[in-house]
C-alpha cells in the first residue's frame, strides 16, 4: 500500500521495558498470525513526525477475513475506505471523490498490511524479537530483512493474545500508532463487507491490469 496515503505508517514510542515471561509475545504473534481467521475492531490512529509531534489523527473500524480480505473505514474528517476483495485493492478518498484500484499483490508487496491479512512468511521476511512487557501488554518487534523497504521496524502489542497496538516506523522517521478496542477474534463476517461498488459519479483510476 502506498505509504503516502492517509493510512500512514507506525513505530514504537515506549520509553522503558519490563522483562516478560519467555516467548510470551512471540507466542501471541504466532497465535494471531496462524489461528485468527477473522478479526474486527475499532481503531484510533496517530501519526507523528520525526520530532514526535502529532501531525495527523484519525479513527474508524477494521474488519479482516483471511486470507487477503480486509476493510478499513476511516471516519470524518479524514473519511476514507480501504477495501481488499482478495484480488484487488480499492482506496476511496471520500473528500476527493476519487477511487484508486490496484492489483492486490502488486499493491501490498511486503507492506505491513500483509501481516494483518495473513499473507507472507514471518520468519523469512522479518527478524522477530521479544521486547517484553509494558503494563499488561506484551510487545514483539519485527525487523524487515529487506532493508530497502519503506519501514524500518514494526511492533505489535498483545494483551491476552489479543492485538491491542500496532506501531510502525518508516525510513523517514515518521511514526504511526494504531490502538485497537472492542476487539472480536474469529467473529462471523459477511463476505459482502469486502465487496466494493464505486458510488455513482466518483472518478475511478484503475491500475489493476
Amino acid at each position: 500500500m502506498n505509504t503516502g496515503t492517509r493510512a500512514g505508517s507506525l513505530a514504537l514510542l515506549l520509553l522503558w521495558w519490563v522483562p516478560a515471561a519467555a516467548d510470551a509475545a512471540p507466542n501471541s504473534l504466532e497465535f494471531f498470525y496462524e489461528h485468527v481467521r477473522t478479526f474486527s475492531a475499532r481503531f484510533e490512529q496517530v501519526v507523528f513526525d520525526e520530532r514526535l509531534n502529532r501531525i495527523e489523527e484519525s479513527s474508524g473500524h477494521v474488519w479482516i477475513m483471511r486470507p487477503s480480505r480486509f476493510r478499513w473505514d476511516y471516519e470524518p474528517p479524514l473519511e476514507q475506505r480501504i477495501v481488499s476483495d482478495g484480488e484487488r485493492l480499492w482506496v476511496y478518498d471520500v473528500e476527493l471523490e476519487q477511487i484508486t484500484v490496484r492489483d492486490l499483490d502488486r499493491a501490498l508487496g511486503r507492506a505491513p498490511a500483509i501481516l494483518l491479512a495473513g499473507r507472507g512468511d514471518l520468519e523469512a521476511d522479518y527478524e522477530i524479537e521479544d521486547r517484553g512487557l509494558l503494563g499488561r501488554v506484551h510487545w514483539v518487534s519485527l525487523l524487515p530483512r529487506d532493508r530497502d523497504g519503506n519501514f524500518s521496524e514494526i511492533q505489535l502489542g498483545f494483551e491476552d493474545d489479543r492485538l491491542r497496538l500496532l506501531q510502525l516506523a518508516d525510513q523517514l522517521g515518521r511514526t504511526t500508532r494504531l490502538t485497537f478496542s472492542d476487539n472480536a477474534v474469529n467473529p462471523e463476517l459477511n463476505l459482502a463487507l469486502f465487496d466494493f461498488v464505486p458510488p455513482p459519479g466518483v472518478d475511478v483510476i484503475d491500475d489493476s491490469e
